[in-house]
């Protein structure tokens, strides 16, 4: 999106906490989207960013789970071929930004934050990088919440040393699990570890 773009009116709307008729989310998952969304107004607000910027922020929060509770099976052939082998309970992103796309939203920040807000990518932009701390961070999850409300207290201003925290535990989490490391989570490392964005 250009800066001086007013956002699609879907992502308006989303701003504004208004989900598309076709959002597959219940209250409690709509509960942790509100604070997400929440997270990420505080954060645009505290960075100065402009109203456009900042609705888009919010739209992110709300989008990024509205088919976190849709049966991933329905999914997966709606995703781009590249997502399609991903596990079920991370194919919501790129499911709901595919439906977004369809719906003519054009502004490929938002549409990457929405699509990696569970893996990383090393590409993302300010955006996805700020998504992906507020999903881990917001406050109504219940683990590990003093080192979590430790690293919120840098957000804003230290977003990629903090990122680097929550990407660092995530990769040791998947290793005690013997569990498999996508690409693009070690990109998305890669990229925090030697400084690029």
């Amino acid at each position: 999106m250009i800066a001086s773009e007013k956002p699609h009116a879907l992502v308006l709307e989303a701003a504004d906490g208004r989900l598309p008729e076709w959002a597959v989310a219940g209250m409690e998952r709509r509960a942790h989207m509100g604070r997400v969304a929440g997270l990420l107004d505080t954060w645009a607000e505290e960075l100065e960013l402009p109203w456009a910027d900042r609705a888009r922020w919010r739209a992110a929060g709300w989008l990024h789970d509205a088919l976190r509770d849709e049966d991933p099976d329905a999914l997966r052939p709606h995703v781009p071929e590249r997502f399609r082998s991903l596990p079920g309970q991370i194919l919501h992103g790129p499911a709901a930004a595919a439906r977004l796309g369809d719906e003519g939203v054009t502004d490929q920040e938002l549409l990457e934050a929405i699509t990696f807000h569970t893996i990383g990518d090393a590409g993302l932009g300010a955006l996805g990088r700020a998504l992906y701390a507020a999903d881990f961070l917001e406050p109504g999850r219940t683990f590990l919440n003093e080192w979590r409300g430790a690293l919120r207290s840098r957000l804003p201003g230290d977003l990629d040393a903090v990122l680097a925290e929550i990407v660092r535990a995530r990769l040791e989490d998947l290793a005690d699990r013997t569990a498999t490391v996508l690409p693009e989570t070690m990109g998305f490392w890669n990229a925090l570890a030697s400084g690029r964005r």
